[in-house]
């Protein structure tokens, strides 16, 4: 029998209200149970909600260097047990370990770099226009955040939302994807063995139109951050504006990597196979648009299709496997829709279908899949996929395609191949994404950076970095007059100056 898995509120290990589970599987291998967990309702979000509004009273009033200190001994923990979550994030997400072993550490990283902001936490002194008086700013936590996060980065994504939310004096209610319970249950379990305060982490399991609609539509949660869709993002906006929640939204992306006739072809080559395949495809940041100048196409395209074909399908905890399996069967079903699209619209050079064989037929394998003569507008180079699809578009000067590049609705990531300096700055300026690399491909986020995008990929906030500390916190202003008497600032000020 499958062991069945607990949510953590008020700092107890507890089952759902509902007495219902939802089952976790291998998407490698699906006849692999790895565990039930729960499947919980609103009664249950409720209860997290009164936790958290307890424990943040008294983690709000923690200094913080001391909540930093905390989560310094979280990530000392997380490092103890790299390869253990990494494994396990592998066998419920799929993506090879050598991936999941690069999550856990950017898990890491947040942690350590949450550690030190917890002594520059900075609000501004500046002088006041009057005499005898003091101005000042600070931040301060706010309040309950919501979390809710995606399957393909089990460990990184909920500790860029978790540990910035914590180190800001701030309680959390999580909930990850229900493809991917077991590494945020391994990651609460590392925060109550850190220490954490009662009520400050609650861990609640579901699907998304039950516990992740509770908590957004929660009275008692005053600060939401999601990733996911750009449509399910467009709701969760539309609610949180309504109850006048404040929100952070990363949501879908349309990369395109750029090569220009001086690339170095080799390099670009590998950039090109890591952020199209590697995930599977799966990352919001993923290379789904390969542009090539006319010049390089042909010579580029048959060595990138040479190269895929000799990229191993399987599980990720096996030896020499470069891709493992989409996550689930919706997946499945929507890179082959778009498959189907692609025929119609471009030239299927490789792949298309379902990968199977060996170690392949229990799981949601996809081939990778190379189109060629994809046209600009198309659905092909304007949808997201989130799979093993790489669209190819020709162009034929760096106006075109940047043009190209721009054209989307999405604004997340992009790169640039050249060895000119000047187009590189142009690169950087011109092209309309939150992220640009030069000379390095569509992927590759560090953690003391700011993470996110424009138009239809976020609502304006980042992830990481030092801004991500402004979106968990507030602004107050503070004024000491000791003047002893009466000032009242622009009035006063002008019609007393001696100047």
């Amino acid at each position: 029998m499958a062991d069945k898995h607990k949510n953590f509120i008020g700092g107890e290990w507890v089952e759902p209200s509902t007495g219902e589970y939802f089952e976790n599987r291998n998407p490698a291998k699906r006849s692999d149970l790895i565990g039930l967990w729960p499947r919980s309702g609103r009664e249950d979000v409720d209860r997290a909600v009164a936790a958290a509004q307890a424990g943040f009273e008294v983690w709000r009033r923690t200094p913080a260097p001391e909540r930093g200190a905390l989560l310094k001994a979280v990530g000392d923990l997380m490092v103890e047990r790299k390869d253990e979550i990494a494994r396990a994030a592998t066998r419920e997400m799929g993506k090879t370990v050598q991936e999941t072993r690069g999550d856990v550490q950017e898990g890491i990283d947040t942690a350590y770099y949450a550690a030190v902001e917890g002594r520059r936490l900075f609000g501004h002194t500046v002088p006041s226009e009057l005499r005898d008086k003091w101005a000042m700013s600070y931040r301060r936590p706010i309040g309950v955040c919501g979390l809710i996060t995606p399957f393909n980065f089990p460990m990184a994504i909920p500790t860029w939302k978790m540990f910035p939310a914590l180190l800001c004096g701030n309680s959390v209610i999580t909930k990850p994807g229900e493809d991917v319970p077991h590494t945020v249950s391994l990651l609460v379990e590392i925060l109550e063995a850190a220490g954490i305060p009662t009520g400050v982490v609650n861990l609640v399991h579901g699907l998304g139109d039950e516990v992740g609609a509770a908590i957004v539509e929660h009275t008692g949660v005053p600060v939401v951050s999601f990733t996911g869709s750009t449509e399910t993002g467009s709701v969760v906006g539309r609610i949180c504006g309504q109850m006048h929640k404040r929100l952070s939204l990363e949501m879908g992306g349309k990369n395109a990597q750029i090569v220009m006739p001086d690339a170095d072809l080799d390099l670009a080559l590998d950039g090109v196979l890591w952020g199209a395949f590697g995930t599977t495809g799966q990352r919001c940041t993923a290379t789904s648009r390969l542009l090539v100048h006319d010049d390089v196409h042909d010579a580029l395209l048959e060595r990138l299709v040479s190269r895929a074909c000799e990229l191993k399908l399987g599980y990720g905890l096996d030896a020499g496997v470069d891709v493992g399996p989409l996550i689930n069967q919706a997946a499945l079903d929507k890179v082959e829709k778009y498959v189907a699209i692609g025929k119609q619209e471009a030239e299927l050079v490789l792949g298309g279908g379902r990968a199977t064989g060996e170690g392949l037929d229990d799981g949601y394998f996809f081939q990778p899949t190379i189109f060629d003569n994809v046209k600009p507008g198309s659905r092909l180079a304007t949808e997201e996929i989130f799979g093993p699809v790489l669209s190819v578009i020709r162009f034929s000067d760096a106006d075109e395609a940047f043009r190209i590049n721009n054209e989307v609705k999405y604004g997340l990531s992009s790169s640039i191949y050249t060895r000119d300096v000047n187009l590189s700055f142009r690169a950087m300026q011109d092209l309309d994404n939150g992220i640009t690399y030069v000379n390095a491909p569509t992927i590759g986020a560090e953690a003391h950076l700011p993470f996110g995008g424009v138009k239809q990929t976020g609502n304006g906030h980042r992830e990481g970095g030092w801004e991500v500390y402004e979106f968990y916190s507030e602004t107050k202003v503070c004024y000491v007059d000791y003047s002893g008497k009466l000032q009242r600032a622009q009035i006063d000020n002008y019609d007393a100056s001696p100047y």
